[in-house]
């Protein structure tokens, strides 16, 4: 498995746009919302016969959660901690939904819709695909991304980020 660098990198490639990144960063939180919000749709824990709060909690999204933790703890154990606070800004949202009396289904799927639509624009701007057309664990990689890039725009020191990755003189990274 590649790094986390070689991730970040290679996900950079196709988001070198200010415009692009900042659809990202609005957009990627929003697909990974909805996207947890139509699996935690899938009612896991009731096919298993469980009861109660344990047949909400096991649904998709968590199953996609557990699997997704496998592979971001590979990464890093900070990639792992900074997706748990995804998952879990995420399952609180999904939570405000339903507490709301909105349809999970449709709000989700409605917020999936427009955010991806923006997120092609995104793409068409830029002038080059989306990363995941090649590989699909990048669909993974894009929050870390963002949060990645987020980080840095708010001035932030944090590693890879695109400021990071271009070489200056002797080889070193330039920073900001």
């Amino acid at each position: 498995m590649r790094s986390l660098e070689q991730f970040l990198n290679d996900y950079g490639e196709s988001h070198q746009n200010p415009f692009n990144q900042w659809v990202h960063i609005v957009c990627v939180p929003a697909i990974l919302i909805s996207t947890l919000g139509l699996l935690w749709l899938v009612p896991l824990g009731r096919w298993l016969g469980l009861e109660g709060s344990a047949a909400e909690w096991v649904n998709g999204a968590t199953l996609l959660a557990a699997l997704s933790a496998i592979v971001y703890v590979r990464l890093s154990i900070g990639v792992l901690v900074l997706m748990t606070g995804w998952f879990a800004l995420s399952a609180w949202v999904i939570q405000a939904v339903l507490a709301a009396g909105w349809s999970l289904l449709w709000t989700s799927l409605a917020v999936f819709v427009v955010a991806w639509i923006i997120q092609v624009y995104g793409h068409k701007v830029e002038g080059k695909k989306p990363s995941f057309v090649e590989d699909l664990v990048f669909l993974l990689i894009g929050p870390i991304f963002v949060s990645v890039e987020f980080a840095a725009k708010l001035g932030l020191p944090v590693p890879y980020a695109q400021s990071h990755r271009h070489d200056g003189p002797g080889g070193q990274p330039q920073g900001h």
